[in-house]
């Protein structure tokens, strides 16, 4: 098992939720993304995703594309993704994940970049462009390693690729709230809850919602139907408003206590 199994296996036995927020690493620099990171497990998450910068973004709003690319100019390497996960994923509290185009695992080689990753202290990869029919050699490498793949299944994508999505998935299956680009949104579609219901009765993994959600208020009316709730652009658009690694982990660190509330209430 890894270690995200293990988490949401404590988590169902507290009949709890995941609280997931996602963070891009090295924006504005690698010193406020670890200042974050050390902030959010007192804070109430569970889990924390660590956006990879690319320059070709996939599926990623203007808030986020914009924290890829403050990034990218001060220089960020994917080494220092992983200097950053040894020097944190020992101490945080939580376990850390890549978000990662497969454009990246592929160019350091699929082997490799789970061997790195795991080195480094990451439990696992989501991979947004990651075709379910490529998907079969990482993801057997990743099950030998007891390193999470984490695929993404939309409200476009028909019923029966959602199962072959799930099948070749494993810590937990991202489930993406809305059709288009990530980004903070007041109204969530009204069949979500269905949808993400008819999906839960076809697998056993941990079915996580994210795009979308933009505060509590979101983040409560969710909670109910998902095992876990994943928040990025909200997390991401706070941090780009302060100019100290301080201030930026403070502000982070208040409003993750209030999604962490308001799960706890809503679900």
């Amino acid at each position: 098992m890894s270690a995200i199994d293990d988490l949401f296996a404590r988590l169902k036995s507290q009949d709890r939720k995941a609280l997931m927020p996602f963070v891009t690493a090295g924006d504005p620099n690698i010193e406020t993304t670890g200042a974050i990171l050390d902030s959010l497990a007192g804070a109430g998450a569970d889990l924390c995703e660590v956006g990879i910068p690319y320059s070709d973004p996939v599926a990623d709003g203007p808030v986020i594309q914009a924290s890829y690319q403050r990034a990218l100019e001060h220089g960020f390497r994917l080494d220092d993704a992983f200097r950053l996960g040894k020097s944190k994923s020992a101490t945080v509290g939580l376990p850390l994940v890549t978000m990662v185009s497969y454009a990246i695992i592929f160019r350091v080689g699929l082997q490799r970049y789970v061997e790195l990753a795991q080195a480094a202290g990451y439990a696992g990869a989501i991979v947004p462009d990651l075709l379910v029919e490529e998907a079969e050699q990482l993801s057997k490498i990743c099950r030998a390693a007891d390193f999470s793949l984490i695929q993404l299944v939309t409200p476009t994508t028909p019923r029966e690729r959602q199962v072959q999505i799930a099948n070749s998935s494993s810590g937990f299956l991202y489930y993406v709230s809305v059709t288009g680009i990530t980004g903070e949104r007041t109204e969530l579609p009204p069949d979500l809850m269905d949808s993400v219901t008819w999906l839960r009765g076809q697998t056993e993994l941990p079915i996580c919602i994210g795009f979308g959600i933009s505060g509590p208020e979101t983040a409560a009316k969710l909670a109910p139907v998902a095992d876990g709730l994943i928040v990025g652009s909200a997390i991401v658009r706070r941090i780009a408003q302060q100019s100290d690694p301080t201030e930026a982990a403070a502000a982070v660190a208040e409003f993750v206590t209030e999604l962490r509330t308001a799960i706890d209430l809503g679900g």
